[in-house]
């Protein structure tokens, strides 16, 4: 794998010259907070909280959003897309807040965005966009009334798109084996999420910058048997990762190189 690195100097160098966006809380509706510590192993060596490791805190906050509105279990939610800005990454024995929000919706699914901030403020902010599928026929399904009643106003009836974009690769572009474990599968039969942006941090290992922004995005569930290639292209300022299996394509990210030295 090759990728182009970026300079400049300094924890923060790059993003202080370009500071990231990010969406303010809704003045209204529902607004959950959940609180945690960055653990050991929840970072790299260098001890700062890597991606997959906060998808899973994201996986885990919706989860107990929902449980706590009374909706978890009446549709299966699998995220289609999600994006990170990055203005800094917490580290290792950081105590940090997430706050999550209903922010978008769409026939047959809805965007959430989390801000995890730590004791300096807003540090990370994902938006991702999450299908319904109905639980018993396994089919997308509207999210219903209820649904509506929790999260409808802090959506304020902004409509989102599921349509993913990134390209596919190049037809001769080589890549490597990316052996799938056990440990990766989840109760929906395929792989967790997380485990894409596992990959992402396996691109990130041999560069030298950090992302200012990632967005994976999931073409096709991966499910056993699959035996997935790592391919990696530098496409400017943004390089690119893809799993694939045979030709078709399992999922796909998008990094925006910030110049940021490790």
């Amino acid at each position: 794998m090759t990728l182009s690195t970026g300079g400049g100097a300094g924890k923060n160098a790059g993003m202080d010259q370009t500071p990231t966006t990010f969406v303010p809380d809704p003045d209204a509706g529902r607004v959950y907070t959940a609180r945690r510590i960055v653990r050991s192993t929840d970072v790299t060596q260098g001890g700062r909280l890597r991606l997959d490791c906060l998808a899973r805190y994201l996986q885990i906050v919706a989860e107990d959003d929902l449980a706590e509105a009374g909706l978890l279990g009446q549709a299966v939610w699998l995220v289609r897309r999600c994006t990170v800005g990055v203005r800094d990454f917490p580290r290792m024995g950081e105590r940090i807040a997430l706050r999550t929000f209903c922010s978008g919706t769409g026939p047959r699914w809805a965007e959430r965005t989390t801000t995890v901030s730590g004791p300096g403020g807003d540090l990370l902010q994902a938006t991702a966009i999450w299908a319904a599928v109905d639980p018993g026929t396994g089919r997308p399904t509207r999210p219903g009334e209820s649904f509506f009643a929790a999260y409808g106003a802090s959506a304020m009836g902004r409509q989102v798109s599921a349509r993913l974009s990134h390209r596919r690769p190049e037809a001769a572009q080589p890549g490597r084996a990316w052996p799938l474990r056990a440990a990766d599968f989840d109760t929906a039969g395929h792989v967790n999420n997380a485990i894409v942006w596992a990959a992402v941090e396996d691109v990130l290992a041999g560069v030298e910058w950090l992302p200012a922004s990632a967005e994976v995005e999931y073409h096709r569930p991966i499910q056993p048997g699959a035996t997935p290639q790592l391919l990696t292209s530098p496409d400017g300022g943004k390089p690119m990762m893809w799993l694939l299996d045979d030709e078709r394509v399992l999922a796909s990210a998008v990094l925006a190189n910030s110049a940021v030295r490790r």
